[in-house]
């Protein structure tokens, strides 16, 4: 018996090497509201009031910042004279404040003699309430323009605007910078949108719906393919989620908020927000829904297929559809349903729809954020977000490499127990009852136990 005790310590121990090889942490969402979730990888940057001492944004890096009411802050970044350049920055107002209608952001690209490449406004529109909202500007490639077409230095002005009865607190911000790929040699560039697309709704999902809990950010956003997803929000909270949509495919979104189980029958006005943002996190559209205790949807407007030249049309939904990618879905809930119907959960029911078969890339090589890979389908296939992915990823290689590695530890933790076994008690061994040092930390296991 005393052997077997130390043949059982030695198992123990090997399973413990085999777990801290393979020991990762892991994510869990939270089920009631929580603070937005930045890309922990973010530089912390500051704004400049001054162009002049503006910092450079690195193409590809994420960016932390913050931003007060009135300020109209200064970054920048270096652009060739051949890539269509993408800039966009998420504000995330504090939890618990206010804000009013019309309160918001401005991003501009500008170059150094102030002409403005393009600019875009994102803010809280009649739905009144803080919460993370997104907004770009971009410099695209064109013969026909003698503005923002040079390379060099470009500013990114980002303003904002909030009211004198809105919450005073800085707001932060995520900025982030990326480069469209290179269109494909051959054929011609094509220079207006088209005219012609299926515009209906389509039918109604039939099947039942799946589990699947949104994230707290752009960074840890869920996947999902085409189906019912069953979800929960409580008042002031955002969930996130993460669409591919290939070239010359089709999105559709439904947000159904179910009944409350309470006897109220409140009205609470634009209660519900239902975002679409592109690869680049540039609006798309929105949609909203008040809210009385009862059932209730919103629904994106139906939306061109994915392609190259809907950039030329002068729509913004129809422009911001110009490129594939994973697409992102936010939905919100006013703080203001706590009031009339309690601060727990209320569920959420995502309908999404993802139509017509996907045609082949413009663009040159890999397409990077601005592409759909057999990897993107797989984790919206198994509803990942991308740190999940990472992780994922991670435990493959460990289990690959572990099988080599954990067959070594037990093989050697098994040799060592034998050869204790076999070695012959020495004079100064502890007798059974009596005292004596341990031996040290690597040597052979004390013979009676």
């Amino acid at each position: 018996m005393k052997r077997q005790r130390n043949k059982g310590r030695v198992t123990l121990a090997a399973i413990a090497a085999m777990c801290a090889v393979v020991a990762l942490p892991g994510q869990a969402h939270a089920a009631g509201p929580s603070a937005y979730t930045f890309d922990p990888g973010a530089k912390r940057v500051q704004g400049a009031v001054a162009n002049a001492d503006a910092s450079v944004l690195d193409e590809g890096a994420v960016y932390r910042s913050t931003i007060k009411p009135g300020e109209k802050l200064y970054y920048r970044v270096k652009l060739d004279a051949r890539s269509n350049a993408y800039v966009s920055a998420v504000a995330v107002p504090e939890a618990g404040g206010t804000v009013a209608y019309g309160d918001g952001i401005t991003v501009s690209l500008r170059d150094l003699d102030d002409s403005r490449c393009s600019s875009e406004d994102a803010d809280f529109g009649s739905t009144e309430f803080p919460r993370p909202i997104s907004a770009y500007a971009y410099r695209t490639i064109d013969k026909e323009s003698s503005t923002c077409q040079k390379a060099g230095t470009y500013d990114v002005l980002i303003e904002r605007e909030s009211k004198a009865t809105s919450s005073p607190a800085p707001w932060d911000l995520e900025l982030r910078f990326a480069l469209e790929p290179k269109r494909k040699n051959g054929g011609s560039m094509p220079t207006g949108a088209p005219e012609n697309w299926p515009s209906a709704s389509p039918e109604a999902i039939t099947e039942p719906g799946k589990k699947r809990t949104g994230g707290s950010g752009y960074y840890e956003a869920t996947s999902l393919d085409s189906g019912e997803w069953k979800d929960t929000i409580a008042p002031g909270q955002t969930r996130f989620y993460q669409v591919p949509v290939d070239w010359g495919q089709q999105i559709y979104a439904t947000a159904k908020l179910s009944n409350s189980p309470t006897d109220s029958d409140e009205f609470v006005g634009n209660a519900l927000s239902l975002s679409l943002d592109n690869p680049a996190q540039g609006h798309v559209d929105d949609a909203t829904l008040s809210y009385s205790g009862r059932p209730a949807s919103a629904a994106l407007d139906p939306l061109p297929p994915v392609a190259y030249e809907n950039r030329f049309d002068f729509s913004t939904d129809v422009n911001a559809m110009r490129f594939a990618g994973w697409y992102y879905l936010s939905v919100s809930l006013s703080p203001a349903v706590a009031k009339s119907y309690g601060k727990d959960p209320i569920l959420l029911t995502l309908s999404v729809q993802v139509k017509n078969k996907a045609k082949t890339s413009p663009y040159e090589g890999d397409a990077g954020i601005f592409g759909v890979t057999q990897k993107d389908r797989d984790m919206a296939k198994n509803g990942q977000s991308g740190p999940q992915a990472e992780k994922s990823d991670t435990m493959r290689l460990v289990a690959a490499g572990g099988i080599g590695t954990g067959t070594v530890l037990v093989l050697g933790l098994g040799v060592w127990t034998l050869l204790a076994g076999r070695r012959p008690r020495s004079a100064d061994a502890v007798a059974p009852g009596g005292s004596g040092q341990q031996p040290p930390f690597g040597g052979p296991p004390p013979q009676n136990w």
